[in-house]
């Protein structure tokens, strides 16, 4: 499909206006969740952690077939890494996303009675550790939750119909639980929505570097190296823009022959002593 094609498509914008909304509702939820109960007292990142893990179960199923659900500028960015999509796509869903990101949060601070309450939306650094202990944390963090969303879509892919929204949900919400120490962001719009809104920007190139390389990496990782179709020649074929369906579909075709042709030695072997 040409360029001009693909922005005349009724399903192309559709799958933007997904990303728009099902980050709106995914900021929502967060942001709903670490707002302070009626004595004042905040809940710790038990809320946040589960309000992040089980909306994101729901967009899997609202989304997932019209846009992949992505939701999260670096899960996007690590599946144009991976030329699982195209650059224009990319573009559009992560402006999409800071977009809904941004209209939740302002939604949000309309909606206070006390606007100093917004404060709890920002991602911070605590006061505790510096900006590279945090950086290391998004980045570790964000490495769990893509290789997650890898894996669970080679496994749809290769078996049909998979569960794996709640394995990506339960693994947002470990990510949030590992994170405690940098906010557990691990999505740049979730962090950049209210840094517009309240106008905290204080270390936030963490929120952007640390999610970006820590699922870049996962990205790369899974495809290039654990996969079942991984190989050298797809990797170079990633590297020097050719066409990695082939190659990977040839991967995976002398990984089966491999597996067929080592059961057959073990039925041989095992037939022996039979024999004598």
């Amino acid at each position: 499909m040409t360029l001009r094609e693909e922005l005349r498509s009724r399903q192309f914008w559709q799958a933007v206006a997904a990303e728009v909304l099902g980050t709106l509702v995914f900021v929502s939820a967060v942001l709903g969740s670490t707002l302070p109960g009626s004595e004042g007292l905040s809940g710790g990142t038990i809320y946040p952690a589960l309000a992040a893990g089980t909306v994101a179960v729901a967009l899997g199923h609202c989304f997932g077939e019209i846009s992949g659900a992505q939701v999260n500028p670096a899960v996007t960015l690590a599946l144009l890494a991976t030329r699982k999509l195209d650059v224009l796509r990319a573009l559009l869903y992560i402006v999409a996303q800071c977009l809904g990101a941004t209209l939740s949060t302002g939604l949000f601070y309309l909606a206070l009675p006390q606007k100093s309450t917004a404060e709890t939306f920002a991602n911070k650094v605590p006061m505790e550790v510096n900006a590279g202990q945090a950086l290391g944390m998004e980045i570790l963090a964000t490495f769990q939750l893509v290789f997650t969303i890898f894996s669970v879509e080679d496994q749809r892919r290769r078996d049909g119909a998979e569960p794996g929204n709640l394995a990506i949900g339960f693994s947002v919400s470990a990510g949030i639980f590992t994170g405690r120490i940098s906010g557990g962001s691990m999505n740049p719009a979730r962090t950049f929505g209210p840094a517009i809104i309240t106008g905290i920007w204080e270390h936030h190139w963490v929120y952007w570097i640390g999610p970006v390389l820590g699922a870049i990496l996962a990205g790369v990782s899974h495809e290039f190296f654990f996969v079942a179709s991984a190989s050298r020649q797809k990797l170079v074929a990633c590297l020097t823009c050719k066409d990695i369906e082939i190659v990977e579909t040839a991967s995976v075709s002398r990984s089966s022959l491999s597996t067929i042709t080592q059961t057959a030695m073990r039925a041989k072997q095992a037939n022996k002593p039979e024999q004598s």
